[in-house]
């Protein structure tokens, strides 16, 4: 491939050619919703998001979600009313199982019913409804529960982020998104309870039918029936007003503090690749950089590598240290850190974890064999002597909120997330941005009187905390749990990214560590197992190379409260620099989006699938700002923009 060598549209947006999910929109008066893969997503009153999916899923036994065949798929749309009807199979060669799905809707509600049959012994962990409540309007509000017993209880879904189920034995749950707009969601079949997916960066409560307390997986026989019904009434006192399109007017008020530094992350894997391709990384730039240690696959020769990249990169060198010994866990220690010091104590920050903690343990199970914490973050301390000590996670938030450091023992407190790990698709991806200020304001309570910091978080997994791997995505597809997500490569990467960093920086965090450098996380083509289409001929720089690059060489500028009426449209960092004012933007959807400005443009910069070819070979392509006027930009799909204003508060 050269510059001008065409790539298509969904490549450069997505970094593939899947195509995207076949969607419908149905509607019945004020309620409307999106019929995708034979579930509903997005059900609105209107323009209301009151639900956010309804879906009847099938699960293998490692938790696994098939994807059905779906057939005689029937869809009525009538003045104020719809229907659909099909028939699912789902069948892996070792099991079979088909069910029934009918769905109706009426300018009330909607009742959405399942029945399915298994052809065979049937394993599963989960056969059934699945509902999620949407953040906007529900965290933190009254609820009616209705339990299983017939018991009505008056409860609030909740403001922090919830470690364990925070509702269970569930019938019924009654919310108001708005004054005067009720929703009952009525669940009947079986007993459901509810989780905080937002420990998991997903923007919802999910409501699931099977307590999880019950024996998984489970045997369903054959011509043993299940049989569920979810019924949505809506109540107004009247309909909301759906508002037009209209640009979205940003505003830009007072300082809110620095921007934290940005760097990135650094595994094993990547060692050999960035040492040969470092004169190209040198422009990323990044303010430190995570290099992940874990002695049953790592050498200590790693570290005198890992540390000359840093230095190299201008960054800070930082160490995530796995301790794989539990009796012996202080000579394990002691004798890295005699390591460390022969190479001169390169690495200022030092995150520990015990080996049991990168892998979950489900609310109830017994926690694994692992050292005291305490003893453990004492001995670390002794071994890195001029380090700052970090304790948490190394995997998600999820399960720093159920095992929480002891703080006088460590200097800051750590965790990452991933943007796919209950669903894979491009909305979903975009939509988990909003769960960040409830994870930000929740790490900040954990975290007392210690700093933050997050990362090496990307879309895709680097870790599996509750199977063996991630997903190996040699088919270049969007799915949950990718360890290589195509969207690293796409300017959806980049735009998500943005919104990433500045969730993160509102929130509070000290540092935000982002992906990796040439593997699966990475910001620049090498060859790979997975395809790389768009890159494969000619390599480059992925859009996400010049978000970082640009995050990184901001760190530390004064950043200035900006607010936009819908933050799921366009994410933005404002920037004081001198008397001027930096202003960084992304589309987050994929279509494009009129931004007015609070004052006029001198400079802009844009990165669009326009330019995705020239960005691609120039690291430096968010640098060169052209000349510009006026207050409106408008922004093509997943575009991210960096701005300069002629004016700023005085």
């Amino acid at each position: 491939m050269n510059a001008q060598e065409p790539t298509s549209l969904n490549i450069r947006l997505y970094g593939t050619d899947e195509p995207l999910p076949a969607s419908r929109r149905l509607t019945a008066g004020p309620l409307s919703a999106e019929l995708q893969a034979g579930n509903l997503r997005h059900i609105r009153y209107g323009g209301i998001e009151v639900i956010r999916a309804i879906s009847f899923i099938v699960r293998d036994r490692h938790w696994g979600t098939y994807a059905p065949q779906i057939d005689q798929l029937a869809v009525l749309q009538e003045a104020g009313r719809f229907e659909v009807t099909y028939q699912a199979s789902v069948d892996d060669g070792t099991q079979r199982l088909s069910y029934a799905v009918r769905i109706t809707g009426t300018p009330t509600g909607l009742r959405f019913g399942g029945r399915a049959n298994a052809q065979t012994d049937f394993e599963t962990n989960r056969t059934g409804f699945v509902i999620l409540h949407p953040l906007d309007g529900v965290a933190g509000q009254a609820a009616e529960v209705e339990h299983v017993d017939g018991r009505i209880e008056q409860t609030r879904f909740p403001e922090r982020i919830a470690p364990l189920q925070p509702m269970s034995q569930l019938r019924a749950i009654t919310h108001q998104p708005r004054p005067g707009l009720r929703v009952c969601c009525r669940m009947e079949g079986d007993t459901f309870e509810m989780e905080d997916q937002r420990n998991w960066t997903d923007a919802s409560f999910k409501t699931y039918v099977r307590p999880l307390a019950l024996p998984w997986p489970y045997t369903l026989r054959p011509g043993e029936t299940v049989s569920q019904d979810i019924t949505l009434t809506i109540d107004a006192d009247a309909a909301p007003q759906i508002k037009n399109a209209a640009p979205v007017g940003l505003s830009i008020g007072w300082p809110t503090g620095p921007l934290p530094t940005v760097g990135a992350g650094l595994s094993r894997e990547e060692l050999a690749d960035t040492t040969v391709h470092l004169e190209r990384l040198i422009a990323l730039q990044p303010r430190h950089l995570i290099h992940h240690f874990d002695p049953r696959t790592g050498r200590t020769e790693d570290l005198r590598q890992a540390a000359d990249i840093a230095h190299r990169l201008g960054a800070e060198p930082w160490l995530e240290v796995v301790v794989a010994s539990v009796q012996d866990f202080e000579k394990e220690l002691a004798d890295l850190g005699q390591a460390h010091a022969h190479l001169g104590s390169p690495f200022q920050v030092v995150l520990v974890s015990p080996a049991a903690d990168l892998k979950a343990t489900l609310p109830g199970s017994p926690w694994p064999p692992a050292p005291p914490l305490p003893a453990l973050y004492r001995a670390a301390r002794q071994a890195f002597p001029g380090a700052r000590l970090g304790g948490g996670m190394f995997s998600f938030f999820t399960e720093l909120n159920r095992k929480r450091p002891p703080l006088d023992e460590i200097d800051l407190v750590t965790f990452t997330t991933a943007a796919i790990f209950h669903a894979g698709d491009d909305a979903t991806v975009i939509e988990n941005l909003e769960s960040l200020p409830s994870l930000t304001a929740s790490a900040r309570h954990i975290a007392g009187h210690r700093p933050f910091v997050a990362g090496p978080s990307a879309i895709g997994m680097r870790m599996n905390p509750y199977g063996e791997a991630p997903v190996l995505n040699l088919a270049n597809t969007r799915q949950a749990m990718n360890e290589n997500d195509p969207r690293q490569r796409g300017l959806i990467g980049a735009a998500w990214a943005l919104g990433y960093v500045s969730h993160m920086a509102r929130g509070g965090a000290q540092a935000v560590t982002l992906g990796g450098t040439t593997a699966a996380q990475g910001v620049l083509a090498v060859p790979q197992r997975w395809p790389q289409p768009g890159y494969e001929t000619a390599g480059g720089y992925f859009p996400i190379f010049h978000v970082q690059r640009l995050l990184a060489g901001l760190a530390g500028h004064e950043m200035l409260q900006v607010e936009t009426p819908d933050p799921s449209c366009i994410a933005a960092i404002a920037l004081r620099q001198g008397q001027a004012i930096t202003l960084l933007l992304a589309n987050l959807r994929p279509e494009p989006q009129d931004v007015l400005l609070p004052f006029e443009m001198k400079g802009l910069c844009v990165l669009d699938a326009s330019h995705f070819h020239a960005a691609a070979q120039n690291p430096y392509f968010l640098d060169a700002l052209a000349p510009a006027s006026g207050c409106h930009i408008r922004l093509d799909a997943h575009a991210v923009a960096r701005v300069a204003l002629a004016s700023i508060h005085a």
